[in-house]
């Protein structure tokens, strides 16, 4: 595989519903694509997921356009892989959201040009995956916050999710928490705080444990593992990290401490795919469950992500959900849940195309090999 040109895109999203965090509000999803095109004339494509500002991470959509196109690109136009793309681009410190983008881009195209797919090269062993949903924190604007919850929580269960995953926030918790697991005693059921506590929040999460959890995730700050180390110890429910875990060696030094008892893979934060397999490996070797997290992904990002859960150390249900959830119409044919369930793509690279994107397209720039 040779590169002939790359070309950044960037779409824009409506979602169906406001989605809130403890430390934002989205209404659209404005995401930067990357294409790949092989001097053999095949696409390769990858989805940035980096947020429209830098709340999440340090990275964000705007940032990201000119590293890539400034550092990125001029050392991947001779690499003939993805891993050699990992290679060249390792001297660049940090920007894993870009770094991800470029890698699976040219992942992609390199499996669209052998024939194989994602799924088959990342060591799947499923052909369909559990599939979990996310729900927000209502917005302030509404009338009847919890009425809202409720209803929301309810249409996903009517769906068949597998697994409820309430964001959370302090003053946003434990009665939440509790009204939903009081409607469903039985659903699996999971928080996510996105780093909004301290540590003198931990006797406070610690009664979290009345609600029979699968998880608490990334409760603190992304860099206090001795904190999260605490909360573990002070909780039956096992405690997981998200943003904390940027490589395999944050992965090892989080587990060495205690600090996760289950970790979220989410490729654009680690780098790409192929430190998200060997996080996956290694967190299977020292027996913690990982699961595939979100991050409002088209229909690009979704599908390389089902692949991605298909291996066989992600033990509970991702946040791999139906086009439908976030999106009226996705920029690929529609990932459609079936029994709880999503069909893992089986066609070259990450098994999709783009249908119509040229409509739905802000801003667009093209970049040729020298």
């Amino acid at each position: 595989m040779r590169i002939a040109a790359v070309e950044l895109l960037r779409v824009r999203l409506p979602l169906v519903r406001p989605f809130r965090t403890s430390f934002d509000l989205e209404l659209d999803r404005d995401a930067l694509l990357v294409r790949v095109r092989t001097e053999g004339g095949v696409d390769g494509w990858g989805e940035c997921v980096a947020p429209t500002w830098p709340g999440y991470s340090s990275e964000y959509v705007d940032a990201c356009v000119p590293l890539i196109r400034d550092h990125l690109l001029p050392r991947v136009w001779t690499v003939t892989d993805a891993v050699a793309a990992k290679a060249a681009m390792g001297p660049v410190r940090g920007h894993p959201m870009s770094k991800a983008a470029v890698e699976t881009a040219v992942l992609d195209a390199q499996l669209r040009e052998e024939g194989r797919p994602l799924a088959a090269y990342l060591g799947a062993v499923r052909d369909r995956v559990d599939c979990g949903v996310s729900v927000g924190i209502p917005t302030e604007d509404e009338a009847d916050p919890m009425g809202s919850l409720l209803a929301e929580v309810g249409e996903y269960v009517d769906a068949g999710y597998r697994r409820i995953k309430l964001k959370i926030q302090p003053g946003w918790d434990l009665d939440p928490v509790a009204r939903v697991r009081e409607r469903w005693p039985a659903m699996p059921l999971q928080v996510d705080a996105n780093a909004a506590y301290r540590r003198d929040d931990l006797p406070h999460l610690a009664q979290l444990d009345a609600y029979d959890l699968l998880l608490v995730e990334q409760p603190l700050p992304e860099d206090d593992l001795i904190g999260h180390a605490r909360l573990a110890q002070l909780m039956r429910t096992p405690v997981c990290l998200d943003e904390s875990v940027v490589s395999v060696a944050g992965a090892d030094t989080a587990i060495t401490l205690g600090a996760a008892g289950v970790i979220n893979i989410k490729p654009g934060r680690v780098g790409g795919y192929l430190e998200s397999i060997a996080i996956h490996d290694l967190c299977r070797s020292a027996g913690v469950p990982v699961w595939c997290g979100g991050m409002l992904e088209t229909g690009i990002g979704r599908a390389a992500n089902l692949a991605l859960a298909a291996l066989p150390g992600f033990t509970l249900p991702g946040d791999t959900s139906a086009s439908d959830r976030y999106y009226a119409r996705d920029i690929t044919e529609a990932f459609v849940l079936h029994d709880g369930r999503i069909d893992v793509p089986t066609g070259p690279g990450i098994g999709v195309e783009p249908v119509g994107i040229d409509a739905l397209v802000d801003w667009r720039e093209e970049h040729l090999a020298p």
